[in-house]
């Protein structure tokens, strides 16, 4: 049985067991590539003391199911994975984990960004951060956009 490709999740993730679980096997791999995202304690010039991820449930695990299709077929890679942690985040608490398997490390490279830049822009994820001024919505940041941007050229 395949292991799942996406999960959505309040724990924390072992990056260590991940990243074997997904070489675990097979023999083409020859570069793994990974991304890890955490919640920093400053943002747009304001202190982050907490941060709230939500979600839409099945929606985001469908979307995300989308974008590593995407990336199997545009790069050549042999395996991914991404969690996605929600709910009450702190400072220095790890968020995302994207992983992907290739032969190579160019393709290994490319289809982690390309799922990282579409994850930050088209996933179904809201993010609320809470500053010494009270609580926020974080908005999409045009920086995202110019990133997703130049994979669709």
């Amino acid at each position: 049985m395949q292991a799942a490709r996406v999960s959505i999740q309040t724990e924390d993730f072992d990056v260590s067991a991940e990243l074997a679980a997904l070489r675990s096997g097979d023999a083409r791999v020859g570069a793994v590539c990974s991304f890890i995202g955490t919640v920093r304690d400053r943002n747009e010039g304001a202190a982050v003391a907490s941060m709230e991820l939500e979600h839409y449930p099945g929606m985001t695990e469908k979307s995300i199911e989308a974008i590593i299709d995407e990336a199997v077929q545009r790069f050549g890679i042999h395996g991914a994975r991404v969690i996605h942690r929600i709910g009450p985040l702190q400072p220095m608490d790890q968020i995302v984990l994207v992983a992907v398997t290739a032969s190579h490390r160019g393709m290994a490279f490319q289809a982690c960004e390309y799922i990282m830049d579409y994850l930050k822009s088209l996933a179904p994820f809201w993010k609320k951060e809470q500053t010494p001024e009270g609580a926020r919505w974080v908005d999409a940041r045009v920086s995202d956009e110019e990133a997703l941007a130049r994979w669709r050229q």
